[in-house]
């Protein structure tokens, strides 16, 4: 059984930074991809971004491009999403998911408690 734990989460002003961290139980993460999630008040769960297992490849929802930057320490089991820039509308839950490499939440087996940011205008 594969654990993840987030940590990071909290609240900032429109154009801050934040960085989100997930911890992984055992040597996990050179086995699968893992990713971020994001859930906002009556919506559904939504991709973010991931990071695929071997070779560090990545994919990002278009929204966050260019603003947010995901990491990954394979000798420490814990990826990071390091957010700037942040806008009101990034405000959700941001769940940290191990899985295949995969825009589909679907995809994903194991995951994070979540962790809120919250973005004020």
């Amino acid at each position: 059984q594969v654990q993840l734990v987030e940590s990071g989460g909290g609240l900032v002003q429109a154009g801050d930074s934040l960085r989100l961290s997930c911890a992984a139980s055992g040597r996990y993460l050179d086995t699968a991809a893992m990713g971020w999630f994001r859930q906002a008040p009556g919506k559904e769960r939504e991709f973010v971004v991931t990071i695929g297992r071997r070779y560090g490849s990545t994919m990002y929802v278009d929204s966050v491009k260019g603003r947010f930057t995901i990491s990954k320490d394979n000798a420490r089991n814990t990826i990071a999403l390091q957010m700037n820039s942040l806008k009101p509308e990034d405000t959700a839950v941001y769940y940290c998911a191990a899985g295949s490499f995969s825009r589909s939440p679907q995809h994903y087996q194991y995951w994070g408690q979540g962790a809120q940011v919250t973005v004020s205008s």
